[in-house]
């Protein structure tokens, strides 16, 4: 298969470029900077914010392989602290740099807002989407990380307003814990794999959760409890 992949620089992107190239698919990956480069994997220097950088790029390669098989929507950013903090800037790069879902997609994270905002939305995009492509064969399918082991949690754009710090002196201690969640996460190779075994199904389901037991109980609770009882559970567990 032919395959393109959003930010391959590190973590998911990186290792199932790998893994995907080791398993004989062709593969094409985005940087925004000069990496150390994957054996057999072809790398495209773009900022996937920028549409015309992107729509040049996928000629490109349909241009050079004949066609376009597998996309994965993989880039992303994180910004953390109180909403009401969140700069215009730092929310416009949070809703245009995330292409992937999570299980922040599905509920809101304390601290992470705009994070789990431009996670809903890819679900909702996703929905739609696999709607009108399906006419043309076209399947889509929304993978939900869990909390994983990955350069996503030191390059987490965090507020250091201290009116923010005052106003909010539980924030230190929550987004602490959802860092320490994430650093002792699943390792990236694990969710590649997942995308590995995707991509090959003939009618793979429209979602999957990739996650620690615990996770995936978390959003089974979602889905079956009163919505003051789950919001209950998960403020407890971030120390609300």
């Amino acid at each position: 298969m032919v395959v393109f992949i959003t930010g391959i620089s590190s973590g998911f992107g990186m290792e199932t470029a790998r893994l995907l190239a080791e398993e004989g698919h062709v593969v094409y990956g985005t940087v925004r900077r000069e990496v150390t480069p994957l054996p057999k994997v072809h790398y495209l220097l773009l900022d996937v914010r920028d549409r015309q950088a992107v729509k040049e790029a996928v000629a490109q390669i349909v241009e050079k392989e004949g066609r376009l098989d597998v996309l994965v929507n993989n880039a992303g950013m994180g910004i953390g602290g109180p909403v009401e903090f969140a700069t215009e800037e730092e929310v416009r790069e949070q809703m245009e740099a995330n292409l992937m879902s999570s299980i922040g997609g599905v509920m809101g994270l304390p601290y992470q807002g705009f994070y789990s905002a431009s996670k809903f939305a890819i679900e909702g995009y996703c929905e739609a989407l696999r709607l009108e492509t399906k006419p043309f064969g076209i399947t889509v399918t929304v993978i939900r990380p869990g909390d994983f082991s990955t350069g996503f949690t030191a390059n987490r754009k965090k507020t250091t307003n201290t009116e923010a710090m005052q106003a909010y002196p539980g924030y230190a201690e929550s987004i602490a814990k959802a860092e320490n969640d994430e650093q002792t996460g699943l390792k990236p190779i694990v969710l590649a794999q997942c995308i590995s075994k995707v991509i090959r199904k003939k009618h793979p389901r429209y979602a999957y959760v990739v996650s620690s037991f615990e996770q995936r109980l978390s959003v089974l609770l979602k889905r079956v409890l009163p919505e003051k009882w789950f919001a209950s559970i998960l403020g407890s567990y971030y120390n609300m």
